[in-house]
């Protein structure tokens, strides 16, 4: 258990490093303190926490830097949680006149999210190996052009625009819609293969054989939806953060995998998840801040993230991602 006095200190080291990025002496942390105490007395106390594993000492004649263990501790019991910035704010108008598609509306969330932060910021889509097919539509546009609409029931939305060797006649869309009510509304999507869409067509009479090219593009399309998206924008902002130099193409690979951070968010108690340093248990993680928010969509959970170094401004962004979770959760599951 910390004294006051080492909560105060520890506190004022972890919030000057966030802003400066600069190692804290004890000279320049006395006026921040606002208890009257010596630099002498500074110093011995920040030696102590350096003993219990809060700080650490990059160079014998430099200040202080908050260890992984230091912000951990401040995450979880010093940190005054900001109300969601201006920055937010306008990322929460801006998504609700976004896009319908929900996969398009994450894109936008995690491209304004990553200017934000001034980090690397990614979202995936609830994986749809459990999702089932909900609708499928075949739009005519043209003479000779439609459009192909699924959509599942965890929300996930797809669409392909088709160019046909023959109009999109009436008989022809009631076929398709008679067709996908008897054989593909319903099933798993994982179920919606190209095998089963060929057993499909060998029942076809020849009046409808002019499905079989729409059907193998909806295979293609029910692929797509069957497997999670990973949305990853501001990758190059991480060339900012020094501690993570050397490692930058790890762990942009990592994160466009997608896999890591939704187990990693599923960790986590509640909807925002923080890792600090090597909580991850991922060794291209092992220097860097993350900070996992999940939403839903369609009774399924998706993953959206922050990744920095652990110099991450916790209490501005930990509320503003709690905020736009609910946001996005919001907007997804009611378009």
């Amino acid at each position: 258990m910390l004294t006051e006095r080492q909560r105060a200190i520890l506190a004022a080291v972890v919030e000057r490093y966030i802003r400066t990025g600069e190692p804290v002496g004890s000279s320049v942390l006395l006026p921040a303190l606002g208890i009257r105490v010596s630099s002498a007395t500074v110093r011995s106390e920040m030696a102590g926490l350096s003993a219990l594993g809060f700080l650490e000492q990059p160079h014998t004649s430099a200040g202080r830097v908050p260890s992984a263990s230091g912000y951990r501790y401040y995450v979880d019991h010093l940190m005054h949680e900001n109300e969601a910035d201006d920055g937010f704010r306008r990322l929460f108008a801006q998504l609700s006149r976004s896009s319908h598609d929900p996969a398009r509306l994450l894109e936008n969330a995690v491209s304004v999210l990553a200017d934000i932060s001034r980090c690397a910021a990614v979202s995936t889509l609830p994986s749809g190996e459990g999702a089932r097919l909900s609708r499928v539509e075949l739009v005519p546009l043209g003479e000779k052009t439609a459009l192909l609409v699924l959509l599942t029931d965890s929300g996930v939305v797809k669409n392909r625009l088709l160019r046909l060797d023959y109009p999109p006649t009436p008989e022809l869309l009631g076929s398709f819609a008679a067709l996908s009510a008897a054989a593909l509304c319903g099933r798993p999507m994982t179920t919606l293969s190209l095998p089963y869409l060929q057993s499909v067509t060998a029942s076809l009479d020849e009046n409808a054989l002019e499905l079989v090219p729409i059907l193998a593009d909806f295979a293609e399309l029910a692929r797509e939806a069957a497997h999670t998206r990973v949305a990853v924008e501001g990758h190059m902002n991480l060339l900012a953060h020094k501690e993570l130099s050397g490692r930058l193409n790890e762990i942009v690979t990592l994160l466009r995998e997608g896999q890591r951070l939704r187990e990693l968010a599923n960790t986590g108690q509640g909807t925002v998840t923080v890792r600090i340093g090597n909580e991850s248990g991922t060794p291209e993680l092992e220097n860097t801040g993350l900070i996992l928010a999940k939403y839903s969509m369609g009774g399924n959970e998706g993953t959206l993230g922050i990744v920095g170094s652990t110099r991450l401004d916790y209490a501005r962004l930990i509320p503003g991602m709690r905020h736009l979770s609910a946001l996005l959760s919001n907007l997804l599951n009611n378009k």
